[in-house]
């Protein structure tokens, strides 16, 4: 038994006798009362999103699953495949099991995929993740006057974000998949 403090992104719990996701979590002190952690599960077998409070007190039952180390290969538009670089095993996971992590995924990326039984139930992708500008607008002198001013950019995977000014085509940048933020631009 565990605690729901130990809960993180892609953590299995089994609930009601049911397997559930973690998709996202956040731990609450509030000035009066016990702590408790706020979540959002899916369950993986009809995809359900629910939400979920644990009090710090309670246990839950996680689900015992193995975490893999393999690269994304392709998507067929509903299944997409991982491959485990030492064995050159290949994985399927439906585009509902990892729909928040798709705009992410772009060939070759490393990522850990969550399994249980032999079935590949969820992705989790690294915290940051390298990417290239594909197509910004270049910066006019005095754009930047009013201090922190950004500019959408188009990525190497069809993602668009919100770049600083000084993003240029072509620059590779750090992005933060957690928050789906820019996080810096990485030097050549």
């Amino acid at each position: 038994m565990a605690s729901p403090n130990d809960i993180k992104k892609s953590t299995v719990i089994r609930m009601n006798g049911e397997l559930w996701v973690a998709v996202d979590f956040q731990r609450v002190s509030p000035g009066k009362g016990s702590s408790f952690v706020r979540t959002r599960l899916r369950n993986l077998k009809s995809g359900k999103v629910i939400e979920n409070n644990f009090k710090s007190a309670e246990t839950l039952e996680f689900e015992d699953v193995q975490y893999k180390k393999m690269q994304y290969l392709f998507n067929d538009g509903n299944l997409y495949t991982f491959m485990d670089n030492g064995t050159y095993e290949q994985v399927s996971v439906g585009k509902a099991e990892i729909a928040e992590f798709i705009p992410y995924l772009k060939e070759g990326l490393d990522v850990t995929v969550v399994m249980h039984e032999g079935n590949a139930l969820t992705i989790a992708l690294p915290q940051k993740i390298q990417y290239r500008i594909a197509y910004a607008e270049p910066a006019v002198k005095g754009d930047t006057a009013s201090g922190n001013v950004t500019k959408e950019a188009d990525l190497d995977n069809g993602l668009k974000m919100r770049v600083p000014m000084f993003i240029n085509t072509g620059d590779e940048i750090l992005v933060n998949t957690d928050s789906g933020t820019y996080v810096e631009r990485v030097s050549k």
